[in-house]
């Protein structure tokens, strides 16, 4: 790794006012009473998004995609392009597997492959196969994806969120950054230092690189440079972009906006933090966006208890309620 100081990292001077914040949002796949998924609730909620300014997400951690079968995510693909018409969006390249098998690069292949002929760009979920790998090992994996697509973002996913997940030390991390087709990663730690540092290896190795913030718990990183790809903004996609507005435009009202959003996800991602998912679809039904707070019934849930409390923040965000 080329030499960093990452001691003298001082946040309050990473500060960056009036900067185009780039928002990417994992969408919530939403269900009905019934247990079967809500395509036409999908497609509103994927358009919805994209009007906003916010690029959708796709087969993420908030869509399911470790625990929907292959035909509904290649489904979700499909849906996604016909309800963003050409426009711009993301997918989970999501490859199953158990402790021990190895690096499967031909499955990750075949996502990528059916990513790109639906028009998305691919970002790669960790795997077992993948993150058990030494260093060298995870770089040169992210070396074959690269050969295979003119450009994906990878993911480092903290175990809380799944148990394949791992986030890399700082010299893999600098390795996966110097691979041309990498053209940024989520960052999902939960740890505002170890993202911080990883701004600091893009500004001085990469500075085209994209940091996206995965820190539901910290929304304001995206003042110090992070941009995001977050689950807590498919709650309110409309609200995030007006949040964005703010902050390129020099609005202090970015700060109070901010603390709202963020009192919704301390909320939402409290242990068990994968339920974060059954508040979304309470606060999106609540919203009127779709007709059934249901979830996968492999996803933890949220009490009843939940709701009022969720009403409550909605009214505080001024956002229109289902009556």
């Amino acid at each position: 790794m080329k030499p960093v100081d990452l001691g003298a990292i001082n946040p309050t001077a990473m500060i960056r006012p009036k900067r185009t914040i780039t928002g990417i949002s994992a969408i919530l796949l939403p269900f009905k009473d019934n247990g079967d998924i809500d395509w036409p609730g999908l497609a509103d909620h994927v358009r919805r998004t994209a009007e906003a300014g916010l690029t959708p997400a796709v087969n993420m951690d908030t869509g399911f995609a470790n625990l929907i079968s292959e035909d509904e995510r290649q489904t979700v693909l499909r849906a996604t392009r016909c309800a963003l018409a050409g426009a711009e969006f993301v997918a989970g390249a999501f490859v199953a597997d158990k402790p021990g098998d190895p690096f499967d690069a031909d499955a990750y292949f075949r996502q990528i492959d059916s990513i790109q002929s639906q028009g998305g760009t691919p970002i790669i979920f960790q795997s077992y196969g993948l993150t058990r790998q030494d260093g060298a090992d995870i770089i040169r994996a992210y070396e074959i994806v690269g050969e295979k697509t003119d450009k994906f973002i990878a993911f480092e996913l903290g175990a809380m969120f799944a148990p394949f997940g791992a986030i890399y030390d700082l010299d893999t991390y600098c390795g996966m950054m110097g691979v041309a087709n990498c053209v940024g990663a989520k960052h999902s730690s939960l740890n505002r230092q170890m993202e911080w540092e990883r701004i600091a290896l893009r500004d001085a190795l990469r500075p085209d690189f994209k940091v996206f913030t995965g820190n539901d718990l910290a929304i304001d990183m995206v003042i110090y440079g992070s941009d995001y790809l977050l689950g807590l903004s498919t709650f309110a996609p409309d609200l995030f972009a007006q949040r964005d507005a703010m902050w390129l435009a020099g609005d202090t009202g970015f700060y109070e906006l901010n603390d709202i959003i963020q009192y919704l996800g301390f909320l939402a991602f409290r242990p068990p933090v994968p339920a974060y998912k059954h508040s979304a679809a309470q606060f999106l039904k609540l919203r009127g966006w779709i007709n059934a707070d249901r979830t996968h019934c492999d996803s933890p849930t949220r009490p009843p208890r939940d709701v009022p409390i969720l009403r409550d923040i909605a009214a505080r965000m001024g956002v229109l309620l289902e009556r």
